[in-house]
């Protein structure tokens, strides 16, 4: 998969490129980033100008981002243009995985007060982590970055833990514990160490359920198997797993 990252501080990118799973991927060749500094495509590289209409602040120029871009058309590429906006979609682990399925993606990093709107001609879907307002594009590009990555074939050591996500399957993840079994008076739960894979994975379904329950209740599936309402109704009466066990003799 090729990454292009139309930005003003190309070195944010490539730093964090150096690290972790996304490094991983690079080396692997199962990932390519290309850091693209529109300074380079902007003549005496002014790349934002005032706005039109006396509003505050400053704005990308559309100049440097087409430049830029026909640049990378001309080689042959016609990435999916994606464009950080506040309002724009918000990124999830679905679209995420939407992203990693695509051969060419790239994402033009706002800054300012924004992009010369002239510039959403060339873009298929604008991107948001949230609610809120950055400095900047780069931290959104990198969460984009570092999201599909990791979704890549053959990247992780160990892909079953993608199945393990939250927000991928049915339920929030679950609690994990490692070594020592004891730190500061907090015990690893007696039932991670019973060699049951049975038992274990019981309490690893209640613990997600659990989990869903108290923090995202907006995410409880509709379509509950029966272990799965059962052990729901038995969390909304205040019960812990080992009551549960007990009550069912298992």
């Amino acid at each position: 998969m090729r990454l292009f990252i139309f930005t003003i501080f190309p070195q944010i990118i490539e730093c964090y490129c150096e690290f972790g799973i996304v490094k991983q991927a690079i080396k692997k060749g199962k990932l390519s980033v290309e850091a693209i500094d529109l300074r380079k495509y902007a003549d005496k590289g002014m790349v934002d100008d005032v706005p039109y209409g006396g509003v505050p602040g400053m704005v990308l120029k559309p100049e440097p981002i087409y430049n830029a871009y026909e640049d990378i058309i001309s080689k042959g590429n016609k990435p999916y243009t994606l464009i950080t906006e506040p309002w724009g979609r918000k990124i999830d682990q679905p679209f995420l995985e939407e992203l990693s399925k695509k051969e060419e993606v790239l994402i033009i990093c706002g800054r300012y007060e924004g992009v010369d709107e002239r510039v959403k001609e060339i873009v298929d879907e604008e991107i948001s982590l949230g609610d809120f307002i950055l400095s900047g594009g780069e931290i959104t590009a990198l969460a984009v970055i570092d999201g599909v990555a990791r979704l890549l074939p053959d990247v992780l050591g160990d892909e079953k833990s993608l199945e393990e996500d939250s927000f991928r399957g049915r339920w929030l993840g679950y609690p994990v514990y490692t070594r020592p079994r004891e730190f500061k008076g907090m015990k690893v739960p007696e039932v991670l160490l019973s060699g049951n894979h049975k038992l274990i994975d019981l309490w690893l379904l209640w613990k997600r359920i659990e989990q869903t329950y108290k923090k995202r209740r907006d995410l409880i599936p509709k379509n509950l198997t029966h272990l799965e309402k059962e052990i729901l109704e038995n969390i909304k009466e205040g019960k812990d797993f080992e009551d549960w066990i007990k009550e069912k003799k298992f």
